[in-house]
């Protein structure tokens, strides 16, 4: 069963991020899957009427999204995985005007999967980045007179 939990896995990162393919979630996941921490500000996704709309807007924002998967690990009904993405910014993200900016991030996701079907997942990536990337936050930069007084 593992082995096909990673099958499903790796497809729904390939159909639905990397293709964009809304109508493959129905195939992949259950009605009232639950997504945790995918939604803005952390909050959780309830089913997939609620899910699809944040497929869309994220890739609306970064329609040539790549995520590669760079490792699986099951054990039983869960399947995590760390990966990284590729993007540009081409189109309204939260608040932010597309930049033209390209984006790399990485992400950890796990998902638990019964009978075939994706039921809960757990999501972390890094948000940062990806604001400091599109320049929608500073970053810190240090002068050298700065940096002699941190050495000191």
């Amino acid at each position: 069963m593992s082995t096909d939990n990673v099958a499903l896995t790796h497809r729904w990162f390939e159909e639905v991020w990397n293709q964009g393919r809304v109508d493959a979630i129905d195939e992949m996941a259950a009605k009232d899957a639950v997504g945790h921490g995918q939604a803005e500000h952390g909050a959780d996704i309830h089913g997939l009427e609620e899910f699809k709309p944040f497929v869309r807007s994220l890739r609306a924002a970064f329609p040539d999204i790549k995520i590669t998967i760079d490792l699986s690990i099951a054990e039983g009904e869960h399947v995590a995985v760390h990966w990284h993405a590729t993007m540009t910014h081409k189109g309204q993200f939260l608040d932010f005007a597309p930049t033209g900016k390209d984006v790399t991030i990485t992400g950890t996701s796990i998902q638990r999967i019964v009978n075939g079907k994706i039921v809960e997942g757990w999501d972390n990536w890094d948000q940062l980045a990806l604001l400091v990337q599109i320049g929608a936050v500073p970053t810190a930069k240090f002068l050298p007179r700065e940096r002699q007084r941190r050495s000191a």
